[in-house]
């Protein structure tokens, strides 16, 4: 066989050298956010033994009056709460969510660590998790009396914007329509 062929066959481990730079720094910086999952908490932490954790320290009352899921209120186990959790994605990042900030009691993410689900958020490795924050029911009450009276108020401000932008969108001013004069009276 001809030596000087086009086609030569590279080894593997030279081709991951001849990549263009940019492309380089991108696997660096996806291997130090790989570096970064494992600060997080719930790496390596399976759905049972979180709900286990969870469930030991506050009890179902408190999970329910927190979270209101009623996995945590209606016949709550560990095994019928674990199942619903892996079938409802929307309540298992909302359980995870309390895991992380309530019972590891981390700090608030950032408002762009709040759009990722739990397990994929990047957790700063000078936050470290510390003791569980300690919650009551009357807090769980004051507090969705507040979410309540947030979202009343949020509802009262966008219901008065869509009806004026809506009146104003039915009266139209005939003055400024260019179209009026070909529309047929009736």
């Amino acid at each position: 066989m001809n030596n000087t062929s086009k086609f030569q066959r590279t080894p593997h481990s030279v081709l991951q050298y001849n990549l263009h730079p940019l492309t380089r720094a991108k696997q660096k910086s996806y291997m130090s956010h790989e570096i970064n999952y494992k600060n997080n908490p719930l790496n390596g932490v399976g759905l049972k033994q979180l709900v286990t954790e969870i469930v030991e320290y506050y009890g179902y009352e408190i999970l329910h009056a927190y979270l209101n899921l009623n996995c945590f209120k209606s016949n709550p186990s560990i095994p019928s709460s674990v199942n619903f959790l892996k079938k409802t994605e929307w309540a298992r990042e909302k359980v995870e969510g309390f895991y992380l900030y309530q019972y590891k009691n981390l700090p608030s993410p950032s408002y762009k660590q709040q759009q990722v689900p739990p397990r994929d958020r990047i957790i700063p490795d000078d936050q470290l998790p510390a003791e569980p924050a300690i919650l009551t029911l009357e807090d769980a009450k004051r507090l969705r009396e507040q979410n309540s009276n947030k979202a009343a108020e949020f509802d009262k401000n966008h219901s008065n914007k869509s009806k004026s932008q809506s009146q104003q969108r039915k009266k139209p001013n005939p003055k400024n329509n260019p179209w009026a004069k070909f529309r047929h009276k009736e």
